[in-house]
């Protein structure tokens, strides 16, 4: 039934809807009786709607910190949770534990330089077959694009932040 599994998505630009997208993939997977694995980067825990979905089948890992956005203050301890967030997805991608991973915000991870590319690409190298993986976020590196089966780009035509509408609790985060 997963033989059809294992291919590389990458979503990313300047638009709203990659980390939704990824979801949406999730509970897709999830209503088929797949497992899926999110692991947040730049996110912390108890702060997007995401953490506290209960769906059996699906588990969400924070590992990282939303603030660095906007303080752009990097510290070893950040690092430290992006490396931990990162062997997480790693080692369920290269056991099959998981049908589907999702690495959400990856791309921002390593534009902040919290993780380097090549450890990115290569953990997406190393899943087992049949291991379906998501990167998400802004900016995605070209050595992701190439590796990536669908990468679709969000394209912002119109935001309400651009009429001084914030970030909104339960439709944005």
């Amino acid at each position: 039934m997963k033989e059809h599994l294992g291919l590389v998505h990458v979503y990313t630009g300047e638009g709203k809807g990659k980390t939704t997208a990824a979801l949406g993939l999730c509970v897709r997977a999830v209503g088929h009786g797949y497992r899926a694995l999110i692991v947040q980067f730049m996110k912390t825990g108890g702060t997007y709607g995401e953490n506290f979905l209960r769906l059996p089948g699906l588990t969400v890992v924070p590992s990282g910190h939303d603030c660095l956005v906007y303080s752009k203050e990097i510290t070893p301890a950040d690092r430290e949770k992006a490396a931990e967030g990162l062997t997480l997805a790693k080692e369920a991608m290269s056991r099959g534990e998981m049908d589907v991973v999702v690495l959400d915000e990856v791309n921002v991870a390593i534009k902040f330089g919290l993780l380097k590319v090549g450890e990115v690409a290569q953990a997406v190298r190393s899943r087992a077959p049949g291991v379906e993986v998501v990167l998400t976020g802004r900016g995605a590196p070209q050595e992701l694009l190439d590796l990536a089966d669908y990468v679709t780009e969000m394209v912002a035509e119109r935001h309400p932040y651009e009429k001084g509408v914030l970030s909104r609790q339960g439709v944005d985060r």
